[in-house]
């Protein structure tokens, strides 16, 4: 799936379903993979400044950017973009382990600075 594209079909994904099966070691199936990219690249794009990776960032640095994606899309794909927590339907309940309070984006941000790191990589103003 090389020849991914992002979203509405505009342009090449910043992160290949292989990549994120295999250098990353995701368990998402492709489509599930496929809509939660956008919101991950956004995530990435706001604490790196970047929403592709950049050719003066050395291999580490790249893979970095794209594992960060990857842990945000998780987390997306797992939360979703809005607050996390539980539900009742009658006497059906359904409670999501992280009912703190806390958002999806949130989990996927924290998710994202855990892969970058030490990279050097977080966008902190103007440049």
């Amino acid at each position: 799936m090389d020849g991914a594209t992002g979203a509405a079909g505009c342009g090449p994904a910043p992160v290949s379903y292989e990549f994120y099966q295999d250098g990353y070691g995701g368990a998402l199936p492709a489509a599930d993979f496929s809509e939660v990219m956008p919101a991950a690249v956004r995530m990435v794009g706001s604490l790196t400044g970047a929403r592709e990776v950049q050719g003066g960032w050395d291999d580490d640095q790249a893979d970095a950017w794209r594992r960060a994606v990857c842990a945000a899309a998780d987390a997306f794909a797992e939360y979703g973009e809005g607050r996390v927590g539980g539900f009742s339907i009658g006497s059906f309940s359904v409670t999501n382990y992280r009912d703190d309070g806390t958002t999806g984006a949130e989990v996927a941000r924290e998710a994202a600075l855990a892969e970058l790191a030490g990279t050097g990589l977080c966008w902190s103003g103007v440049r």
